[in-house]
């Protein structure tokens, strides 16, 4: 049945993209100017899902795509068959003749595939919509999904070089394996979790800049080069599903101001003081080229023991990144002038981030659009943007470490990935795979050290 529906989204896909591009076509036979407008998508809700699980209802969540150009992912809504998002999606540069497609699925946590329950399709055209979910078989009816789309012409001079650009809010998901914790014998949910968060005009920056994986670093050259490659290649894939697998536990959130990043970044053991402070941590993260994120989670997860790269593990194995390195939070100056005593709410906060990827190498001259593009994302941070040789670099990472051994009760083996016992996360995945679970195995030598 899988297959069937599989194949039923396959051609409807295909069969859309079809009339696309013939109805493309022919506006440019006929001499037809193309208009753009901003649209600003507010997802509503539905009702009248159909039960997709023996035991208790639906897990809804939606994919809407424009174009096949730029995808929007929802939250889970747990246990219901009238799900309510109220979710806001902005792009700008649009066409006007755009197509809206939108597929209704159920999060199935047990299964690497989840249920599909139909699909919607429709125009940008302005205005409050009610649209019928159509299933897989003779377009039966699969319940009412809402949604209101306001547009506005286009302000941009020249929109059909910057189409489809994401413009807000500023999503994030939080995701934290239960799993790895176990696994890892960690207490701290944050040093098994991962973080994706979109970001805005990424395009308008970076434009199609990319940075492809570092063919002269070895231990990228184990990931993307040579028949052992494949297997290697197939084990990090499967860690990052794990790591960043959608469930109905995921954290959701917005960043509107100042105050959300410095939510994100707040750490410690539940229950005491510094679980509401930010953390002095420095953090792994990629810019993806997929879908605009911006993944990240603390350089000292455990969970990187098992793995060739921490980038790597990030991106999917991406041939190319739009950037890649590290990131860490300071006060104002650095953490080595810092009391704790000042709260955080009367500090000035800055990100100092950084290139620091041999798996991908990032070009140090786009460092300045990088710190643009944050900026322009996180407003009320001051925004420093450093080469990985640069000896300020050096002493403000290792003055925030200092800080979080010294005043935060970090222990030495958190700042760095450390098993403390107990199986690893390879092992796990291992495991699945022997479980029919499709995931590929590792060299006979296993997989590289971390670099």
């Amino acid at each position: 049945m899988s297959q069937i529906i599989s194949h039923f989204r396959s051609s409807v896909e295909h069969s859309r993209q079809e009339v696309q591009d013939r109805a493309h076509e022919w506006a440019e036979s006929q001499g037809l100017e193309t208009k753009y407008v901003d649209l600003a998508v507010h997802f509503i809700g539905a009702s009248g899902i159909p039960k997709m699980d023996v035991v208790g209802t639906a897990d809804p969540y939606f994919v809407a795509k424009l174009d096949s150009n730029i995808t929007f992912i929802s939250s889970v809504q747990p246990n219901t068959l009238s799900p309510v998002w109220n979710e806001l999606w902005k792009v700008k540069n649009v066409p006007s003749h755009a197509n809206l497609h939108i597929e209704v699925l159920d999060k199935d946590n047990g299964n690497i595939t989840d249920d599909y329950i139909g699909n919607i399709n429709t125009t940008v055209a302005p205005g409050a919509k009610e649209l019928t979910i159509e299933g897989p078989s003779l377009r039966r009816n699969r319940g009412t999904f809402w949604l209101k789309i306001d547009s506005e012409p286009s302000k941009d001079t020249k929109p059909e070089t910057r189409a489809y650009i994401f413009d807000g809010p500023i999503r994030y998901t939080r995701h934290f394996s239960p799993t790895v914790g176990r696994l890892t014998n960690l207490d701290d949910a944050r040093l098994y979790s991962t973080w994706k968060m979109y970001l805005r005009g990424v395009r308008l920056f970076f434009g199609d800049t990319e940075q492809p994986w570092n063919k002269n670093y070895k231990a990228a050259q184990t990931i993307f080069q040579g028949p052992a490659s494949i297997a290697v290649r197939s084990t990090i894939q499967a860690g990052h599903r794990l790591l960043y697998a959608r469930t109905s536990s995921n954290g959701f959130g917005i960043v509107e101001s100042a105050k959300d990043v410095m939510t994100i970044l707040y750490g410690g053991q539940e229950g005491t003081i510094s679980a509401h402070r930010v953390k002095p941590a420095v953090y792994t993260y990629i810019i993806s080229i997929d879908d605009d994120s911006f993944r990240f989670s603390e350089t000292g997860a455990a969970f990187f023991v098992d793995f060739a790269s921490k980038h790597a593990l990030h991106s999917n194995c991406a041939q190319a990144v739009r950037y890649s390195g590290e990131f860490h939070p300071r006060p104002e100056g650095g953490w080595e002038d810092f009391n704790d005593e000042t709260p955080d709410d009367q500090v000035h906060w800055e990100l100092v981030i950084d290139n620091n990827s041999g798996t991908y190498s990032p070009d140090p001259m786009m460092l300045p659009t990088l710190k643009e593009l944050l900026e322009y994302n996180f407003p009320g941070f001051r925004i420093h943007a450093w080469d990985h040789n640069d000896p300020r670099l050096a002493a403000s990472r290792e003055a925030c470490r200092a800080y979080a051994l010294s005043k935060r009760g970090v222990q030495q083996d958190e700042l760095q990935p450390h098993i403390h016992g107990g199986e690893t996360v390879l092992h796990d995945v291992s495991v699945r795979s022997a479980n029919g679970v499709p995931v590929g195995s590792p060299p006979a030598n296993g997989i590289p050290t971390l670099t």
